[in-house]
């Protein structure tokens, strides 16, 4: 196993196990280290004015550290105290199963760290966004059930089949964004790609729109007032660009509402526009809401053509509480109504969210297919039928029955057996010597092959994935692309060994290194680096040798002019430094 369990991770089903990968702490460097720590100092110092009080509290509880990356092992123990958990995966892993993952009360935390040319922003997910996004929020209870159910109703959210190709050209994207050295032809060739598919995704899917809900709570989301908000977004709480920029009168601050679910986003760039929550519980509240939009509470034609049209495994549930999950190639209507469906392939049938005995994939290998409604010209759907009433229909045991839907769906047969669910209804009527059609035309015939006819009125419920996850092998990840490591040439390492040097002096680990000797290296070796002279920087002034830290701005300004790209980021360091230093002698 390639994590540490816990009693929360054990009822994770296989299938999201597969996406999990060790965090491999001891390949984070000492530069790693460095971009955590300065994010997260500059990040604290501004979100204590700007975030939601949550925010502050939730690393404490979380036990989320600015000095240092977190390590999953220490952050599960902390986290259980929660009822949540951790585990790492490799960058963007598909929607339905992030949520799923939520469902289960799992935080999914991308364990790689950007690189520090791309230390404000990276559209790729990685521990920053994740770790000092997500996590610290989580402690705060309502929040925390608003995430756990968003999970448990969107992955349940009906996908299309252009919605998997979006996510692979996303997840493309972001890999080589974040990749040192990807020619710009490439991102750009990569971009247009995902600019032509999001111009022709045709009607969004639930997923889709639930994916926008996501990103403008979860991700993007401000809570308040529009006039007075606080941040609470992962995505805002973990890029010191954004979540500056976020506060501006540039970016519209639009009350929440179902709205948002219609408003897309562009991963690559900032947001023009913002919501805002006037607290956690309304962020339930329009969940129920579109929720009650979804297939999954609507069921019905529009249920299963939903499912028809996304190609991926799904379930339909009957008003009987059977429940088919297959992948849906057919349905047949009449006044608006479904009559008739089949699956094509693997098909298992299910009461309850489990599976019938009898009636798994092994049964159903190549699909299954049966009428639904009432029987023409009888208002009484079988399900609400008595024992009279059906032994009057001939729907009895031995009796040789000519059956007529609505739609003009007849079965003929002998009727074998019945079985019924805990309420008493009937859910399946097996027949034999079968022949089912529809307006004269054979939908299905056999002889002595038994035929399982579902019984059920209307479809109350269709969603994404199988009624039961112990019916069909779902061990399927396979990912086209993966996270680029950088190739570390040799003058890499050496400016890793000078970090690595700093560290270990300010963690007390090695108090005998000469910090001018690697401020003259820097100079001499590294001058395009800026992070490591702000760390000397603080260094130099919390021992108050004044006149090196003066040689040091000197040359985090020569770094300014040659490169000015990095010359806020630089100010913002150095500003840091001397905020605490004034804060500190106060005291």
């Amino acid at each position: 196993m390639s994590y540490e369990s816990n009693p929360i991770l054990d009822k994770l089903p296989k299938h999201l196990r597969q996406y999990i990968k060790p965090q491999d702490y001891g390949d984070y460097s000492a530069i790693d280290q460095a971009v955590w720590r300065y994010v997260m100092r500059k990040n604290v110092d501004y979100l204590g004015h700007v975030a939601h009080e949550s925010y502050l509290e939730g690393l404490k509880k979380t036990g989320i550290s600015i000095e240092q990356i977190p390590n999953m092992y220490g952050m599960n123990r902390i986290l259980k105290d929660i009822g949540w958990a951790a585990v790492a995966v490799d960058g963007f892993i598909p929607p339905s199963a992030f949520m799923e993952f939520q469902a289960y009360n799992v935080l999914v935390i991308a364990s790689d760290i950007r690189q520090l040319e791309h230390i404000e922003y990276t559209p790729a997910p990685d521990i920053i966004h994740e770790g000092a996004g997500h996590a610290p929020i989580i402690a705060n209870p309502e929040y925390a059930e608003y995430l756990r159910r968003f999970g448990e109703i969107g992955s349940k959210a009906i996908s299309s089949a252009k919605d998997f190709e979006l996510y692979e050209a996303v997840r493309h994207l972001s890999i080589i964004k974040e990749a040192i050295g990807t020619p710009e032809s490439e991102i750009k060739k990569a971009e247009d790609h995902i600019a032509e598919l999001q111009r022709n995704m045709g009607e969004p899917s639930e997923m889709a729109l639930i994916r926008n809900l996501h990103w403008w709570t979860v991700e993007y989301g401000l809570i308040g007032t529009p006039e007075n908000p606080k941040i609470y977004g992962a995505g805002l709480l973990s890029s010191i660009g954004e979540s500056a920029w976020c506060m501006t009168n540039k970016v519209d601050k639009i009350p929440y509402s179902l709205k948002a679910a219609h408003t897309s986003f562009d991963i690559t760039k900032p947001q023009p526009q913002l919501f805002v929550t006037p607290d956690f519980a309304f962020l339930s509240q329009v969940l129920e809401e579109f929720a009650s939009t979804m297939a999954l509470r609507q069921g019905g034609l529009k249920g299963i053509d939903k499912l028809i049209n996304s190609k991926e495994l799904g379930t339909i549930e009957l008003s009987t509480g059977l429940q088919i999950s297959g992948n849906f190639e057919k349905v047949i209507s009449y006044d608006g109504k479904p009559v008739f469906f089949k699956t094509n392939g693997p098909t298992a049938l299910a009461y309850r969210e489990k599976e019938l005995i009898g009636h798994g994939i092994e049964k159903h290998p190549s699909g299954f297919g049966s009428p639904l409604g009432k029987l023409k010209g009888i208002n009484l759907a079988i399900e609400d039928m008595s024992p009279r009433d059906l032994k009057a229909y001939n729907i009895y045991e031995g009796e040789r029955v000519s059956i007529e839907f609505e739609g003009e769906v007849n079965v003929t047969g002998l009727i074998i057996t019945g079985t019924r669910n805990l309420g008493g209804q009937i859910i399946l009527v097996t027949l034999k010597d079968c022949t089912v059609t529809c307006q004269g035309k054979v939908l299905f015939q056999s002889h002595e092959d038994l035929y399982h006819m579902a019984i059920g009125e209307r479809i109350v419920s269709a969603f994404n994935g199988p009624a039961d996850l112990n019916s069909f092998n779902l061990l399927s990840h396979d990912i086209q692309t993966t996270t680029v490591k950088p190739k570390k040439n040799e003058q890499r390492i050496k400016l890793e060994q000078l970090y690595q040097q700093v560290r270990d002096f300010r963690e007390e680990k090695n108090t005998t290194i000469s910090r001018n000797k690697v401020f003259t290296k820097i100079k001499a070796n590294h001058p395009e680096d800026w992070l490591l002279s702000v760390e000397l920087y603080e260094l130099a002034k919390s021992n108050n040798d004044f006149i090196f830290a003066e040689d040091i701005r000197d040359h985090l300004e020569n770094v300014k002019l040659d490169n000015p790209t990095v010359g806020h980021l630089i100010d913002d360091g150095v500003a840091l430094v001397n905020e605490n230093f004034h804060t500190h002698r106060a005291k």
